[in-house]
C-alpha cells in the first residue's frame, strides 16, 4: 500500500479469519478492538474451501462443513459484539480457500488480521503456512496476532525502518499510534559491519556514519508530527549485527510492531525476507506487515 502522502489514507475495514482455534479467537478479539478504534466495520471470514471440496467430498460432508462455518461465524460475532456493542460485524462464509478468501475480502484501505496458528484437516485457516501466504501475497496490510492475549498495553507502536524508501508506509504506523493516543517509536537497526570495509580509515569514521544515520531517521520521521498533531514520536537507532534479533526483543515493549515488505509477484510464491519471517515466528506482540513501494529490496 503506497500511501502517496505522509499521513496516507484513512484506515478501512478490518478483515479477520476464523477457524475455531485459540489463535483465531485471539485474532478476532484483536481485530474487533482495532475496528472499534477505527470506527469501521469488522468483517469475520470463514474460508470453507468449498470450491475444492466439492470435487472431493460428499454433499453431506459439504453441508456439514458449511453449517459448522455458519455456527462459528455466529458465535464469534456474538462474542465480539458482547465486548463492543456498537461494532458493526459482517459475517462471510467464503467458498474459496482461506488465503484466497481473505485476500478477496479486503478492499484497498482495509487490514487483514490472522492468528499465528490454526487447525489442521479441512479447517486449515490460519495454519502457519496459510498465514504466511496471506502475509506475503496480500496487497494490503496484514497483522499477525502474536503474544499473550491478556498482556498489558504499553501505549507504544513501533515502526521498524531502514531509510527513505520506508516513507510510503510509515504513515500507517503513525495512524495506528494516533488511534491509540499513544507513542510512535521509529526504530532503525544500524549494522556497523556493513560500513566497515576492513580498513582502519573507514573504521575511524564509523561513529560519524552512525550519527548521520540517526539524523536521517529524524528527518524521515519529522513530517509525521505535522500530519498527526499531538502524536508523541521518538526515534531510536540500535546498533547490532542482527536486525531480526533486535526487533524481536523490541517487540516485548510495544503493542504493535510495524514493518514494510515488498510483495513478490504471485507466480514466484509467497516470499518475505528473513527479518519479516523471524518476527512472524518469534515476536512477542502483534506484527503488521505493510506493503512497500518499488524502492530497494526488502532486506538490507
Amino acid at each position: 500500500m503506497s500511501t502517496g502522502t505522509v499521513g496516507g489514507p484513512e484506515l478501512g475495514t478490518v478483515v479477520v479469519g476464523v477457524d475455531g482455534s485459540e489463535h483465531a479467537r485471539a485474532a478476532a478479539q484483536w481485530a474487533a478492538a482495532e475496528a472499534d478504534r477505527r470506527g469501521r466495520p469488522l468483517r469475520i471470514l470463514y474460508g470453507a474451501d468449498l470450491d475444492r471440496l466439492t470435487r472431493l467430498a460428499s454433499m453431506e460432508a459439504i453441508e456439514q462443513i458449511r453449517e459448522a462455518g455458519r455456527v462459528l461465524l455466529l458465535e464469534t460475532a456474538a462474542v465480539v459484539q458482547d465486548r463492543f456493542p456498537g461494532l458493526t460485524v459482517i459475517r462471510e462464509l467464503s467458498r474459496k480457500d482461506p488465503a484466497s478468501g481473505l485476500r478477496a475480502a479486503a478492499g484497498p484501505s482495509d487490514t487483514v488480521v490472522v492468528g499465528s496458528r490454526g487447525l489442521g484437516g479441512f479447517r486449515t485457516l490460519l495454519l502457519g503456512s496459510v498465514g504466511l501466504e496471506v502475509a506475503a501475497r496480500c496487497w494490503v496490510p496484514v497483522v499477525v496476532v502474536r503474544g499473550e492475549p491478556d498482556s498489558a498495553d504499553t501505549g507504544v507502536v513501533t515502526a521498524a525502518v531502514r531509510g527513505p524508501a520506508d516513507t510510503d508506509w510509515l504513515g500507517y504506523a503513525a495512524r495506528e499510534a494516533h488511534l491509540r493516543k499513544g507513542e510512535l517509536r521509529v526504530l532503525s537497526v544500524w549494522n556497523p559491519l556493513i560500513h566497515a570495509a576492513g580498513t582502519a580509515t573507514l573504521l575511524n569514521g564509523l561513529d560519524e556514519t552512525a550519527q548521520e544515520h540517526g539524523r536521517r531517521m529524524k528527518r524521515l520521521a519529522e513530517p509525521l508530527c505535522d500530519a498527526f498533531p499531538g502524536l508523541t514520536l521518538t526515534t531510536e537507532v540500535s546498533s547490532g549485527t542482527s536486525a531480526a534479533g533486535l526487533l524481536v526483543e523490541a517487540s516485548r515493549h510495544t503493542d504493535l510492531l510495524v514493518l514494510g515488505a515488498r510483495r513478490r509477484p504471485v507466480g514466484l510464491g509467497p516470499r518475505l525476507g528473513h527479518v519479516a519471517h523471524a518476527l512472524l515466528h518469534h515476536a512477542h506482540s502483534p506484527v503488521a506487515i505493510v506493503p512497500r513501494g518499488t524502492g530497494d529490496s526488502e532486506e538490507d
